[in-house]
């Protein structure tokens, strides 16, 4: 057991000129203080404490030695040319040490700061140190020091050595014996002079001797507890458990492939009485199927009679050689179109009333599936780019905490942050392991489905050119990458969650969004959906927004209001282009006032005439309905100025993309078209998951938004194996839901895998 003693001093005098000088030497080490012990805090003003209790630095007995007494000098003096009375009172601590699993109450102020000590007990290896108190204010710091005299105990030096965190009514501190060479240390408690650190009030600036504040009460009752951490199996079992869980996904879409394919043997043949379906919707037949060539439109057309009542065919896809899928230097995307001169002109087709997929999917399909792999090879340039001076940037945050110890820097969920290595919550770098697993998988789903298809291509099958939605698959191994970089950089941003990095957590949530939004208009879009460089650049756009956001859209009415005239015109601008299929062109004469004029023609003619019974009814209704959704949203950002911007611009994107889901789910069941088994299973899986996710989402654990000690206020005990917290838990069910989410769309239209494209609708 050790010994310490606390020394109590007290003076009447409030003459700052002549403070009385306190002077305490002991064997190791001296100790000295003034009364009245002044504080400074902002704006120059000072808080002057007439009595001041301070705790010694203790003397252990040695082995050798024994125990064996101590002496304390304390020397008093002062320069004041009067009497000055004094009070002092020396008391032996009691409670000095802490003891593990046995909680402790005290009462700390400015000038009374606590410290105690802590011994490691045998078999534990680690420790969490949990200090709650009943009241928010005063301002408070926990700080966990080495057993080295002086011990730093007062608000002007309590930051010079060991760990610590600002606090109000909830602190934790994760203590690790190997960085302890004595396997003991202490625990010192210190009450701020203000509160503003802990988002209290600010003190005001006023000039004058107002400033002064004598004896302020700023008394607080804490409590600490000192448990054991987990032990070394946990980290084990959490990390079997993560990938498990993860890899039964591969596990399961084996079993589907397997069960796929064998029934692929047995599956009936549809109406044409040559045709299979051959697993994830690709098609293939058993023996030719001849089609005649319409006279006037020799464009890659093929001399074959059709099986299906005479009824002519024509694709410019049918005409390429087996195998044409490669790469060549003149087959870059161009906006021209080698289509017919007059029947096949875009400009008609694209106007018409009621459109089917064969009238959006005549370009060649060798420049159509080039210009789709654009997108997969830029995304992996954007992803290296992005990732490496994140990955940098995250590394020097950890460094700078680990070699200061201020654990205010980070955000973490300090009651379940169980640290490996250099990393000082490991869990929640860990539950991100599922994105990067699930994406991977996803991408290798995509490959199976992309080598099918080529191999269909290769035995020019003509079922494969003229049948079912158009195989590009160039999007979906971009979705898959976006997946897997979600992962990274979600687990690159919770080495060090706070203010600001978070955008590195939500940057390919927003290219996720985007993508999927794309894939889904390209489905049955395919020759006028975006290109790559303008999808990435409109993504880049936004994310500038965002970091414009985060800086400037705290309390800058200003930005607001240009963001929410921006995001009013870019919905509109995109409405236009999406109403008109790409075809929508103010032109006119040469003048200004005649493009005016041309406008004003437009906006009558199609706006106002056509206001009761608009030509495109069905894009209509969804153009409305999404232009009320994003005009509430930038109604409610103006009115409200949400601090968390980034999650504000990433709310939007995910409410567009579920509102042209159900449009397109509901549209797909009012055209008679079909869900098969495994789409259906995706969409409620999908359904669920992302249910019990955003459950989990919505459990605050910790908010940069607030200060650090404020944020301390939400951290909660883990939930899962003892290792994962609420947010691990998102992290699991959200990879899963995205992943679920991409199988949606992947397998969404594999009914259609043998009807006509010329009778598949657009919408």
């Amino acid at each position: 057991q050790v010994d310490a003693v606390r020394v109590y001093v007290n003076s009447s005098s409030e003459n700052l000129q002549y403070p009385v000088l306190f002077v305490v030497r002991q064997q190791k080490g001296v100790l000295s203080w003034q009364v009245p012990l002044i504080f400074r805090g902002l704006y120059q003003r000072t808080y002057n404490y007439q009595e001041v209790s301070r705790t010694l630095c203790p003397s252990e007995p040695t082995p050798e030695a024994g125990p064996s007494d101590q002496i304390i000098f304390v020397d008093v003096a002062s320069m004041a040319p009067f009497n000055i009375a004094y009070e002092l009172l020396v008391t032996r601590l009691d409670n000095f040490q802490l003891e593990t699993n046995k909680a402790f109450n005290f009462t700390a102020s400015p000038s009374q700061p606590q410290y105690f000590l802590y011994k490691f007990p045998q078999d534990v290896d680690s420790v969490i140190i949990k200090v709650v108190s009943d009241v928010v204010y005063p301002c408070s710091v926990v700080s966990v020091q080495d057993i080295v005299c002086p011990v730093y105990d007062l608000d002007h030096n309590v930051e010079f050595n060991g760990v610590y965190q600002s606090m109000t009514k909830q602190a934790a501190i994760t203590v690790q014996r190997k960085d302890f060479p004595g396997e003991q240390f202490f625990v010192v408690f210190v009450i701020k002079p203000e509160d503003y650190a802990c988002g209290g009030s600010v003190p005001s600036s006023i000039h004058g001797n107002v400033n002064r504040t004598w004896n302020l009460q700023r008394m607080k009752n804490l409590q600490v507890t000192i448990v054991p951490s987990i032990k070394k199996s946990i980290y084990v079992q959490a990390m079997f458990f993560s990938f498990l869980s993860f890899l039964s996904f591969y596990l399961g879409s084996v079993v589907v492939a397997f069960v796929h394919y064998i029934s692929t043997d047995m599956k009936l043949t549809v109406p044409f009485g040559c045709v299979s379906i051959v697993g994830s919707g690709i098609m293939t037949s058993s023996h030719p199927i001849t089609a005649s060539t319409p006279e006037g439109s020799s464009y890659g057309a093929i001399d074959e009679s059709s099986s299906s009542g005479g009824r002519q065919l024509s694709s410019p896809e049918r005409g390429l050689p087996a195998g044409s899928d490669t790469d060549s230097s003149v087959e870059e995307e161009s906006d021209f179109d080698t289509m017919p001169e007059i029947e096949s002109d875009k400009n008609v087709i694209r106007t018409k009333v009621f459109l089917y997929l064969s009238d959006l999917s005549r370009k060649d399909r060798r420049i159509v599936s080039k210009k789709y792999k654009i997108y997969f090879w830029n995304i992996i340039t954007i992803a290296v780019f992005y990732a490496l001076p994140v990955i940098q940037l995250v590394i020097t945050y950890q460094t700078v905490v680990n070699v200061t110890g201020n654990q205010d820097i980070c955000y973490y969920n300090f009651l379940c942050a169980h640290p490996l290595g250099v990393l000082s919550a490991f869990n929640n770098i860990l539950s991100n392991v599922g994105h990067m697993l699930l994406g991977f998988l996803f991408l290798l789903i995509v490959l199976r489905r992309d080598i099918l298809h080529r191999r269909a291509m290769e035995m020019k099958d003509v079922y494969t050119l003229d049948y079912g939605i158009p195989k590009h698959f160039g999007l979906f191994y971009a979705m898959g990458i976006a997946l897997m970089m979600e992962g990274v950089l979600s687990a690159c941003y919770h080495v060090c969650p706070n203010y600001s990095n978070f955008q590195f957590d939500t940057s390919f949530m927003y290219m996720i969004a985007g993508l999927c939004m794309l894939k889904l208009y390209q489905t049955r879009h395919p020759d006028i959906n975006a290109s790559a460089y303008s999808a990435y650049a409109s993504f880049a756009v936004v994310i500038c927004l965002a970091v414009l956001g985060v800086v400037f859209g705290k309390n800058d009415v200003w930005f607001w209001v240009i963001f929410s005239m921006i995001h009013v015109l870019a919905s509109l601008a995109l409405s236009t282009q999406i109403y008109y299929m790409g075809r929508f062109k103010i032109d006119g004469p040469d003048s200004d006032l005649g493009i005016f004029r041309r406008a004003a023609m437009v906006l009558y003619t199609d706006c106002i005439q056509q206001c009761s019974r608009p030509m495109y009814m069905d894009r209509m209704v969804l153009l409305i309905v999404g232009n009320l959704v994003n005009w509430s949203f930038a109604i409610f950002g103006l009115v409200y100025r949400p601090r968390d911007f980034a999650s504000y611009i990433l709310g939007i994107f995910i409410c567009n993309l579920l509102l042209y889901l159900a449009f397109y789910i509901i549209m797909k069941l009012r055209s008679s078209e079909k869900l098969l088994p495994i789409p259906l299973f995706c969409i409620v899986a999908t359904a669920v998951v992302w249910a019990a996710a955003l459950y989990f989402f919505f459990q605050t654990l910790s908010s940069w938004e607030e200060t650090p000690a404020e944020s301390r206020e939400k951290n909660r005990p883990c939930i899962l194996l003892g290792f994962f917290d609420d947010h691990d838990v998102w992290h699991f069910l959200s990879a899963a839901a995205l992943f679920f989410s991409f199988l949606v769309l992947l397998t969404l239209d594999d009914d259609l895998d043998a009807v006509r494209r010329d009778k598949i609708p657009v919408f």
